[in-house]
């Protein structure tokens, strides 16, 4: 089948990403991503570590640390972002202050950390230790892991709350794909094929490009020159 268009709109979390840990592959314990978790009942009373600072990492470290030890591991310190401010919530200052919309995308060559969004209950539980918060370890053997500061420990579950890829081997081969799989995109059009264009990626255009809220305004912007270019004979 044969097409002058196709819309990738598979968005930016359709590959659950599993970094490149010192040892990961050899660890002899329970390794899953946070797409893989569902609830604490199969991890109570276990030693776990969560890799990761961002939302999922915080929310699932903390519900996991009422039924078992957990330390909380990440390259960098955990951001957090009130859920409410002056009585509102975050979202709506977003919106009210332009940043959501701002095109701001092609000026990140590397879209930004998130913050976690945080009513009290994250920053709070992290601050009595439940989970703890430690630097990334250095290294794993079998079922122990070495810490920044030489301690070594056995583990049971290395959780990578690590995010996700866009997901769309369709177009490989096509050059719509950089090396790591990652679209070639300006606001969404590929620059290569002007038939091909993209929606739901982190900061296609903007904040909001990944989320309900900004999907159909940059559809709205990329399908006047889908049209257009569909137009042309």
């Amino acid at each position: 089948m044969a097409a002058r268009a196709v819309v990738a709109a598979s968005g930016t979390f359709g590959r659950p990403h599993r970094p490149t840990l010192p040892g990961l592959e050899g660890f002899t314990g329970t390794v899953l991503h946070a797409a893989e978790y569902r609830s604490t009942a199969p991890f109570a009373g276990q030693r776990i570590v969560v890799v990761g600072a961002g939302n999922s990492a915080v929310q699932i470290a903390v519900e996991l640390a009422t039924v078992a030890r957990v330390t909380l591991a990440g390259r960098h310190p955990v951001k957090f972002a009130p859920q409410q401010i002056l009585g509102r919530d975050l979202h709506f200052w977003l919106r009210r202050t332009g940043l959501d919309t701002a095109p701001l995308g092609r000026l990140l060559s590397t879209p930004p950390a998130q913050p976690v969004i945080d009513d009290g209950r994250y920053r709070a539980a992290l601050g009595v230790g439940m989970p703890d918060r430690c630097a990334m370890f250095t290294g794993i053997d079998g079922s122990k892991v070495t810490w920044a500061e030489g301690t070594v420990e056995e583990v049971d579950t290395i959780l990578l709350a690590t995010g996700y890829r866009p997901d769309q081997p369709y177009l490989t081969g096509l050059r719509a794909l950089d090396d790591a799989g990652h679209p070639r995109h300006r606001d969404g059009l590929s620059p290569v094929h002007p038939g091909v264009a993209f929606v739901g990626l982190e900061w296609q255009r903007s904040l909001s490009s990944d989320s309900l809220r900004g999907v159909g305004r940059d559809a709205a912007r990329f399908a006047r020159r889908l049209s257009a270019h569909l137009t042309r004979r």
